[in-house]
This record gives C-alpha cells, structure tokens and sequence, in this order.
C-alpha cells in the first residue's frame, strides 16, 4: 500500500514539474498584446496619446492685456505651446491718430478677405501643426473685428487647422465680440469650435484666472 501511495506521489511531482516548464517557456516572448490578440507597443502609443492631446495658444497682443490672458492660460493646461503673433514691421503704434492704422488695415481686409495682400505682413510663423489637437485663438478686437495680425496668421494656417478642436479668447473694452467669432469661422472654416467663446473686458484682464479657470471646465 505504501508502495502505490509513494508512486502515486513520485507522479504528481513529475507532472507538476513538466507544466512549470511549460509556463517558463511561453513568457520568454513578453511582447505587449493588444486585447484583440495582436502584438503592440505601449511606447509607441503612449507617445501617439499626448501628441494628440497637445495645445497650441496663438495670440497676438497690443497692450499686453491678451500676453497676459494667454500666459495665465497655459498655466491652466498640462500640455500647451505659446506663440506670439508679430507683425512683420516692428514698432507701428496703431494708436497714433485715434488708431487711424489700424482702422485702415480691418477696411482693407474687409473689402477683400480672399485676397493674402489684404492683409498685413507678420514675422510669425510655425513648421507644422500636425502635433496639436487643439488650438487656442486669443485676440484683441479691433473695430468689431479680430486684429488684423491675428487675421493673418489665420489666414495663412487656418486650413491646416482643419478636424481640430479650436477655442477662441477675445478681449476688448465693451464692444461685443461675434464679429470676431465671424472673422475665426471664416478663416477656419474646417474647424471644429469649442462653444462658448470666451470674452474678457479689459477692466477683467488682471482677475483673468478665475475666468479661465471657469471657461475651461465650461467647453471640457
């Protein structure tokens, strides 16, 4: 009897033995697998994630009130690029003259939107946009208008904006900003805008983070 329980015992041991060592050699491959069986790359698609979830703020600003805004603004977001729009001619007030310049540069615009000559020359530019989700227009309004230098820039990028997901900041002293909206529809027509607009007065732009912070939880 002790000779059939100690074979019973040497055979178990054996087969315990032999299933260990088949368990060893299917995990030599410690590839990553996808749900659906298939091999993949946790690095790859990691990096895919954030690039997709990245923000551009482009603004321009006159008086430094949207520098202001547009700096708070990327203090709220965990992954999120500034550029600064300038104007090719560097030191034109357009104040002067009861901002007689700028006033000129918005008509001219107005009276041909489809015409690049219509709109004033700037010195910013930017490789690609192809590594931004999401874009963030913020903007000064000039005569109901956007300013005429964020105008370029759109004009110029707008249609490679296209599928993202475009926000839109306006400051400006009382008057209404849906000329602005207007402007930013046109010259992204292919993009996909977070509603509301955010609109900022000037008396505000010193208490601008909690108004950010709103706006922000507001369009998710």
């Amino acid at each position: 009897m002790k000779r059939l329980l100690y074979f019973f015992m040497a055979s178990c041991i054996a087969l315990s033995l032999n299933a260990c060592s088949t368990d060893s050699g299917d995990s030599a491959d410690d590839t990553p697998v996808d749900d659906n069986g298939t091999s993949g790359n946790t690095g790859e698609e990691n990096t895919d994630t954030l690039a997709s979830e990245k923000t551009l703020i482009v603004y321009y600003s006159f008086t430094n009130n949207v520098h202001t805004i547009a700096t708070d603004l990327q203090t709220q977001l965990e992954d999120a690029d500034l550029l600064r729009v300038e104007p090719a001619e560097e030191g034109i007030d357009y104040a002067a003259n009861n901002y007689a310049i700028g006033s000129a540069l918005i008509s001219t615009i107005r009276n041909n939107t489809d015409d690049a000559s219509s709109y004033p020359a700037i010195k910013t530019s930017i490789d690609s946009l192809e590594t931004y989700s999401r874009i963030i227009v913020a903007t000064p309004l000039w005569w109901s208008s956007m300013a005429a230098p964020m105008q370029s820039f759109l004009f110029t990028y707008g249609s490679q904006m296209e599928g993202k997901s475009i926000g839109l900041i306006v400051s400006s002293a009382s008057s209404g900003i849906s000329g602005v909206e207007s402007d930013v529809y046109r010259l992204i027509p292919d993009g996909n805008f977070l509603s509301p607009s955010l609109w900022i007065r000037s008396s505000q732009t010193s208490n601008c983070h909690s108004l950010i912070s709103d706006w922000l939880k507001e369009i998710s």
